[in-house]
């Protein structure tokens, strides 16, 4: 099966592990989740549709990242995946 791994677990960063998959699944976990887990999933589902990829599970481990950190550390995972 292939991975994906990018970001931290620091405060102000975002980890995402992405897998391969026969759908789409989404598993967000932030400290900041009741007040950001809409705008957190529409970055990442704005960035999968972008790069045309609707079959993946994205697993976010949130720590207050901005929408750039986590487009950033979703785009390089999914990056590190192809090339396992």
């Amino acid at each position: 099966m292939k991975i994906g791994i990018a970001g931290t677990l620091e405060s102000n960063d975002v980890l995402i592990t992405v897998r391969e998959s026969d759908t789409l699944k989404i598993d967000i976990h932030s400290v900041v989740d009741l007040l950001f887990h809409d705008q957190i999933d529409a970055v990442i589902r704005k960035t999968l549709v972008e790069k045309k990829i609707d079959k993946i599970e994205v697993l976010c481990e949130d720590r207050g990242a901005l929408d750039y950190t986590i487009r950033a550390r979703l785009l390089t995972a999914l990056k590190r995946m192809e090339a396992v």
